[in-house]
């Protein structure tokens, strides 16, 4: 693998989302105005505009591309050659797939650095209502997604929800006109944490594996019930089986199971596809299928069970 030598940046999101108050603000920040040339690709022009007299005084040089077919290797290995840039920020188009941009061929010593999609909560629903495959597109691979211009009334903890299913490590941040919001999901689990068995009804499924992914540690010596559909992977070993639920990330065509690994003696008489009702010990263990830590269930009770009239669990 070549060196990295030219880190991108790759910013999407829709039109007026809020991308280029974003990067104006982080090229303003101590901490980017370091040494060396920056180069800045526009690939579409909102009612936000950058001060260009700014940008030439911080060694920043801009390159503005009016359609998707003048984004090619070819202009991009042009590029390198006359500015050799030191570092790349694509203020990349809300339209394009993000996707297409991560196969391209690209100059040597370029790498993707780090993506962030940004997302105006007051039209989020009308474009994942409309666009959502263009916008599981930016996600899929994100690091970090920004919900600028939120308000008390949006249904916060239902975005972040979907972002979470879409794209597991993505880092998820809500932000007001005042700055970030850090409260959002206060009191607001569907289920009764103190209870000495957490029921998890089919419709909170979604929820609380996200809750459990994000803070498995509130689950350590608790016990929960819930109903789920069998998946036995290969080299999960013997006594492993994993319930959960497949959940619609994009359409009918691009689903995700959710699931953590459970340990049961009845594992092996288990078949991939039963459903069943499993109570279950959490403990957060250290393992490589989580490539980390996660909650690991131990079950109490594995029973047979109907399956569920609505197997699907959806987020938005």
């Amino acid at each position: 693998m070549d060196e990295v030598t030219t880190p991108i940046y790759l910013i999407s999101g829709f039109l007026e989302s809020g991308k280029t108050t974003f990067l104006k603000f982080t090229l303003d920040q101590d901490y980017f105005r370091i040494d060396g040339k920056t180069l800045l690709i526009l690939c579409e022009e909102g009612e936000e505009e950058y001060d260009i007299d700014k940008l030439n005084r911080d060694d920043t040089i801009v390159e503005v591309l009016k359609s998707r077919e003048e984004l090619t290797t070819q202009r991009l290995y042009t590029m390198d050659i006359l500015h050799n840039p030191d570092r790349v920020i694509i203020e990349y188009n809300g339209m394009w797939l993000v996707s297409d941009f991560e196969k391209m061929d690209l100059p040597k010593g370029w790498s993707i650095e780090q993506e962030i999609t940004i997302a105006d909560a007051r039209t989020y629903q009308v474009y994942i209502n409309n666009m959502k495959s263009i916008f599981m597109d930016m996600v899929r691979n994100t690091d970090m997604v920004i919900f600028n211009r939120c308000s008390k009334d949006d249904p916060l903890p239902s975005y972040r929800r979907g972002i979470k299913v879409a794209n597991q490590r993505a880092e998820v941040v809500f932000e007001d006109e005042q700055g970030e919001i850090s409260d959002i999901f206060q009191d607001e689990m569907p289920f009764d944490m103190d209870a000495p068995v957490i029921d998890i009804l089919p419709e909170d499924y979604g929820i609380w594996f996200v809750d459990a992914m994000d803070n498995p540690d509130k689950y350590e010596g608790k016990t929960v019930r819930f109903k789920a559909r069998a998946a036995k992977p290969r080299g999960l070993g013997k006594q492993y089986f994993i319930p959960g639920r497949t959940a619609m990330t994009c359409c009918a065509d691009d689903t995700t199971f959710l699931g953590y690994m459970c340990k049961s003696d009845n594992a092996p008489s288990i078949r991939p596809g039963d459903w069943v009702n499993v109570t279950a010990l959490g403990k957060v263990e250290e393992r490589r299928e989580y490539q980390g830590k996660g909650l690991v269930l131990y079950a109490i009770r594995v029973e047979p069970c109907e399956p569920l009239q609505e197997e699907m669990v959806y987020f938005n």
